[in-house]
């Protein structure tokens, strides 16, 4: 039985991300635009846009291969990095804090929004993302 409270509770809306390491990322992304169609742009990754069906608002979810030498994974030693986007980061951050999980002192604020980090109990590393703006469904 779900949780009365569960709709108070700060929750993701949406995939904001999928981020994975590649040997090679810029032959690994052309290969994606030539056999699958992705719209890799300049900055080697593709945005995929969306609604929001609670609120109508634009979205979108980046895909994006980086570096097999990458750090920006780290803590976790794992190939790949889910995103998430988040309506309340400060919120959600507390909430993860408030029942014990690993979250990170690591922030960034940046023209995109917001990032904080919490690394699941496999040590995969989820980025929280609640983006700078989102667009109203008109």
């Amino acid at each position: 039985m779900a949780d009365d409270n569960a709709r108070d509770k700060p929750r993701v809306h949406g995939l904001g991300g999928v981020f994975f390491k590649a040997e090679d990322p810029g032959a690994l992304a052309a290969w994606y635009a030539e056999h699958l169609g992705v719209g890799v742009q300049d900055w080697g990754g593709a945005v995929f846009p969306w609604r929001r069906e609670d609120t109508g608002g634009s979205a979108y979810t980046v895909w994006s291969p980086f570096k097999s030498s990458s750090e920006y994974f780290k803590p976790s030693d794992k190939p790949f990095m889910l995103n998430f986007r988040v309506d309340d980061l400060d919120a959600m951050l507390e909430a993860l804090r408030a029942a014990g999980c690993n979250v990170l002192d690591r922030s960034e604020d940046g023209e995109q929004g917001r990032f904080g980090y919490v690394v699941d109990p496999e040590g995969h590393l989820v980025e929280l993302w609640q983006p700078a703006v989102e667009e109203s469904g008109e």
